[in-house]
């Protein structure tokens, strides 16, 4: 329902003859809960409003229909009302962002065709759908990237874990290149567990023109996705995906020569399963509802998968080799603590870094020479 002191600008919106078209609604509407058939909740303020209101033919512009949407979304307690909104909308009109959108584009009559793509997206988010879903793509770092259901979203933080790996190897070429005796280019081999729809290894790919990435993930849709994300961005000639299960060692579905396709493997990244599992009842309804909650629950201490990447790093790592997690803040400490309890790994937390909110969610273990 309208929150108290709604304005009569925002009810002129939710009863503009052409907006109230964008719905699909009949011309009455009986108030209740959320359905695909039954279409957002109306107040019968808002029905009455709807009944009396002119049938005078008018223009829909992207301001007005941004608007609308929002007051929709947030009638029927959709989070990020108004940027769930402008994303749809931007999107229908080919634009990145409602900012990006020139006066001219503001202020233009919508077609009927773009009307109409609003309206199926917005019905998707109201069905608490994931904005990225429901676009079928998202940026993650400069590339855009395919999105479906159920493969796991990337997150704008998992940006960072991509800037350390980054950050290390320029570090290890500043290193080299001061050294008395010439020393090959240098072509990191990177193994990333958990592919997802490819964010990761493809934006490493982009950002390390000279390194060649093994990607891996239990889940065939996952598979599916970063090969297509791969193709999409011709980057598939530098790239090894399959499907492959890290979660147990006895059911792996692939051999250690695959994954040392091209030698040894100079950084391992993930960002793995890690969400206590007591903690994922909490989790967003987009996410519950839409998402691959495999690919986030990491068992009782959140660490499941974690020991899992850590024992496979000894073997598979050169010496000096890196790997790259990101985690919960609680894990820090929990994974030095383990690491200490096995020193045949040969592995030492070297860093622990925060991400933009200040939390310690990024961690650069490194493989010690025997």
């Amino acid at each position: 329902m309208l929150k108290p002191g709604t304005d009569f600008a925002t009810m002129r919106y939710l009863t503009h003859p052409l907006l109230r078209r964008l719905l699909g609604l009949a011309p009455q509407c009986v108030p209740g809960r959320l359905s695909q058939s039954q279409g957002p909740i109306l107040s019968p303020k808002q029905s009455s409003l709807r009944q009396n209101c002119s049938t005078r033919p008018g223009f829909v512009t992207a301001t007005d229909v941004v608007n609308y949407w929002q007051k929709v979304f947030e009638t029927n307690g959709i989070p990020e009302a108004r940027e769930s909104s402008e994303y749809i909308v931007s999107f229908a009109l080919g634009a990145k962002t409602f900012q990006s959108l020139n006066s001219k584009s503001l202020h233009t009559p919508l077609t009927a065709a773009q009307q109409e793509q609003i309206q199926q997206l917005s019905n998707k988010r109201l069905e608490r759908m994931p904005v990225q879903y429901v676009l079928g793509e998202w940026d993650f770092q400069d590339l855009t990237l395919k999105m479906r259901p159920p493969v796991f979203i990337p997150r704008p933080e998992t940006e960072d874990l991509v800037s350390l790996v980054v950050e290390e190897e320029s570090r290890k070429c500043e290193k080299n290149s001061g050294l008395c005796f010439q020393v090959p280019v240098s072509h990191p081999v990177i193994l990333e567990i958990g592919c997802g729809s490819g964010a990761i290894a493809l934006s490493l790919l982009c950002k390390l023109p000279q390194s060649q990435v093994i990607a891996v993930d239990k889940e065939e849709a996952a598979v599916d996705l970063t090969k297509e994300n791969a193709h999409r961005l011709q980057l598939q000639e530098r790239i090894h995906i399959f499907h492959h299960d890290v979660s147990y060692s006895n059911s792996f579905h692939c051999s250690a020569e695959q994954l040392l396709l091209w030698g040894p493997i100079d950084f391992i990244v993930s960002n793995p399963p890690y969400v206590f599992h007591e903690d994922m009842a909490s989790l967003d309804t987009e996410v519950l509802r839409y998402e691959d909650l495999d690919a986030l629950d990491g068992g009782d201490d959140g660490m499941r998968v974690i020991k899992t990447i850590l024992a496979l790093a000894s073997s598979l790592l050169k010496d000096s080799g890196s790997v790259f997690l990101e985690v919960d803040p609680r894990h820090p400490d929990m994974v030095d603590s383990w690491l200490q309890a096995h020193p045949n790994l040969l592995l030492v937390l070297r860093a622990i870094h925060k991400d933009f909110c200040g939390k310690h969610r990024f961690l650069h273990i490194q493989k010690q020479s025997r």
